[in-house]
This record gives C-alpha cells, structure tokens and sequence, in this order.
C-alpha cells in the first residue's frame, strides 16, 4: 500500500486547510488510512499555517524532519522555515515566478499560482491551483491520488455551492494543465 507524507504551508487565509481535508478525504475513498494535523500561526489571517498529511499506514499524525515526500509550498517565503521536512528525493512545489537560487540540492519547483489564480480572475483558488500542478507535476506521480479522485471528492464537498464548485474545478483543471507542460 501507498504511503505519503506531505507537508502543505501558507499563511492563514489561503486555504491551506482545506486542500488538507481534500487530500484526507481523497485517501478516505480511496479505502487508505489518513492523519492530519495542522498548525496554525499567531495571527488568523496571515499567520504561518502549516499542515501536516500523512496519507497510508502511520502511527503519528506529525510529519518528522526529514520525513515529507512532497511540500506545497502556498507562500514561497516559507521555503526556509520548512525546507528541513523534506526527505532525501523528495519534492518542493512552490507557488513562485523563479526556482529560487538557494534552494541547495532541493528538487524545487516552481509554478506561478498567483499568476494563473489572477487569470482566472479569483486570486484566492492559489491553493487549489498548486494542488492541480502536484497531481500532474511533469508527468511524474507526485500525489497518492489522481486528478479525477480529488475533482470527486470537490463535487461532493461543494455540491450545493454552484459558483464555488465551478470556480474550484476550473482552478484546479487550470493547475492540472500547467503541470502538464513542464
């Protein structure tokens, strides 16, 4: 069986926790085990969050240092205070214009998310864009899931938001296709 740890981290607004519970109820129907803790920081809106998914068999919800398989990184700033989950081949997806140039020996991808979320007209689907690009990221599994087990669990949790279901689908579909042509 699949197991995944992934770190997911912001700040306070951009909906960090709820690309958590998206991921955790995918693993649900998906039949596996799931745990989830988060973090958050000293000020609701614009504090750090930071959210911890651990997706198979694991006696601990906390994901160790040295232990995340991937990070989503929503705020790219946040890449030195949570570098250090990342294990050994492991992967760095962040919401950025540029890889940044310190990033070590870091597999570290950046996708413009507040670009494409400003495309779109709804800057606030950033997360639902970088969960898109995670799920294709350049043609390699990167998620214990696929795009169509995550849209599943969106049309269920947002059926009777009619607006909010359409604008989340085309985020997400919107990151899919930018993690396709890398």
């Amino acid at each position: 069986m699949v197991k995944q740890q992934i770190i997911i981290s912001g700040v306070g607004g951009q909906g960090i926790l709820f690309v958590t519970r998206l991921l955790a109820e995918t693993a649900i129907q998906k039949g596996m085990p799931v745990l989830t803790s988060e973090t958050h920081g000293m000020a609701q809106r614009g504090g750090v969050v930071i959210s911890h998914d651990k997706a198979g068999e694991f006696a601990r919800p906390l994901v160790r240092p040295g232990k995340a398989d991937l990070i989503l990184l929503l705020k790219g700033e946040n890449l030195a205070s949570h570098r250090h989950f990342l294990k050994p081949g492991g992967t760095v997806i962040m919401n950025a214009r540029e890889v940044p140039a310190d990033r070590g020996e870091l597999e570290v991808i950046a996708v413009d998310a507040d670009g494409l979320a400003l495309k779109l007209g709804n800057p606030q689907v950033v997360n639902l864009i970088l969960l898109g690009f995670a799920l294709t990221a350049r043609g390699r599994e990167r998620l214990f899931c696929a795009g169509h087990d995550v849209v599943e669990v969106i049309k269920r949790k947002l059926a009777e938001k009619g607006k909010l279901l359409a604008a989340s689908l085309r985020a997400l579909e919107a990151g899919m296709g930018e993690g396709n042509e890398g």
